[in-house]
């Protein structure tokens, strides 16, 4: 019989990968008809610990495939091969208002995986295993080069793939966090592109008034986009900007006004055309602190920004000209974003791109049950979390939205849908093929 005189045993494959990449769990040596949890646990770099669990069965030869069998409950169910990762929470007793993020991305994210007797749901420290794998999920692909950007003011994180090139280039712009966020620029590298992560929310281009900066705030962005590329290892007509939330405003406002930035494709994750397009860059801070008393609070008391920038208004002063745009746009659109207007500016967007005659250029992909923080694949889902918002100068604890399953499964396939974008337009012309 299946288990008997056997251990159980578990194993991963692989057991090192890219983060989006899918592993394969399979539990062998139980009973047959075992019940069984598997339990997940990962260590942020703020030493708080995370935490998924599922509920299988063996079948009749003692053998659990997470890949194959469904999960019956935990914190995910059904047919789930990747739900060890995604549905992971902060672990009980730990601080409120967690967000679980990367910084240092020369290092793995290492995930512990444990099978206990039984289902159960909790008191995992104090309970025995039956058997116990690790497996190790990265950013960064082996070769991938890592490089600090310093140049004619800005500054960013250069990540360039393996290889002699030249790439194509992403310029990468996260969103009013702030600071400079690397992760999604290094899995990019790690799969064919040279990404600029640029710093730009924390810098002294978000200062400036009309006065002292004719530029508009275009300057630093025309300085960050020249220098990817002119890189040697990059091919100059094959870049493109990536842009989440706050980015998102920033990647439409230079594409469609900068003579400098002429980006081949653009991607927009959860952001907004709507801004004051004849001042800075700049004012649109000062714009989103015009309206702080649209800002609410739910029974949670979770701050909820989403209805600042609506009604999205007639005034074409007031949003970006997106008939102006010229290359490929790809919108990314969280139905259940709480923290910016998104699904309504898609709308206006795709009206505005309808009559300039420009609506071939656009693809929109809208995702029922998604938030507002639409990550890289299997990262845990995040609905509220704790940040310092600029409009109010304090520490809140921020309503993003999302249902963690059809989040989760909007990260997989918008990343996917991402990929092929970018290869469909800065690696594939005539003539010529895919890199995928």
């Amino acid at each position: 019989m299946a288990g008997k005189g056997s251990c159980p045993l578990i194993t991963i494959q692989p057991s090192r990968g890219l983060i989006d990449e899918k592993f394969q769990i399979t539990v062998k040596n139980l009973l047959p008809g075992q019940a069984v949890t598997l339990h997940s646990l990962t260590q942020s770099e703020d030493s708080d610990f995370w935490e998924a669990f599922g509920h299988y069965v063996s079948d009749g030869k003692g053998t659990v495939k997470v890949a194959e069998d469904v999960s019956l409950g935990g914190s995910y169910d059904g047919l789930e091969p990747m739900g060890l990762l995604w549905s992971m929470k902060p672990a009980p007793g730990s601080r409120p208002g967690l967000r679980f993020r990367k910084t240092d991305v020369c290092t793995p994210v290492v995930v512990r995986i444990a099978v206990y007797t039984g289902h159960i749901g909790d008191g995992f420290t104090e309970a025995s295993a039956l058997a116990r794998a690790v497996t190790e999920r990265s950013y960064m692909a082996p070769g991938v080069r890592r490089t600090d950007i310093r140049q004619s003011g800005v500054r960013g994180t250069l990540f360039v793939p393996l290889g002699p090139g030249p790439f194509p280039a992403v310029l990468d712009m996260w969103g009013g966090g702030g600071g400079l966020v690397e992760y999604r620029s290094a899995l990019l590298a790690s799969h064919g592109y040279v990404s600029l992560a640029l710093d730009y929310y924390s810098t002294q281009v978000m200062e400036k008034s009309p006065d002292n900066d004719p530029s508009l705030g275009y300057e630093y962005f025309e300085t960050a986009f020249t220098i990817l590329q002119d890189h040697p290892q990059v091919a100059s007509d094959r870049v493109a900007l990536l842009g989440l939330c706050f980015g998102t405003a920033v990647a439409l406002r230079v594409t469609a006004y900068s003579a400098v930035i002429n980006p081949r494709c653009v991607v927009c994750i959860s952001g907004s055309h709507v801004q004051p397009v004849k001042e800075p860059i700049s004012s649109i801070r000062a714009e989103m602190q015009k309206n702080y008393y649209k800002f609410r609070c739910d029974q949670n008391n979770h701050l909820i920004t989403r209805d600042m920038f609506l009604p999205v208004p007639p005034d074409p002063s007031k949003k970006v000209d997106v008939g102006r745009l010229k290359c490929p746009l790809l919108l990314i659109v969280g139905e259940d974003d709480q923290s910016w207007p998104t699904a309504e500016s898609a709308e206006d967007i795709e009206k505005m791109m309808e009559t300039a005659g420009n609506r071939h250029l656009l693809t929109t992909l809208s995702y029922p049950g998604a938030g507002h923080l639409i990550e890289p694949p299997y990262s845990p889902h995040a609905y509220a979390s704790k940040m310092i918002v600029d409009q109010i100068k304090i520490k809140v604890t921020m309503l993003w939205g999302g249902e963690t399953k059809l989040h989760s499964h909007a990260q997989e396939d918008s990343w996917q849908k991402i990929l092929a974008f970018l290869d469909q337009h800065l690696y594939c012309s005539p003539g010529t093929s895919s890199h995928l």
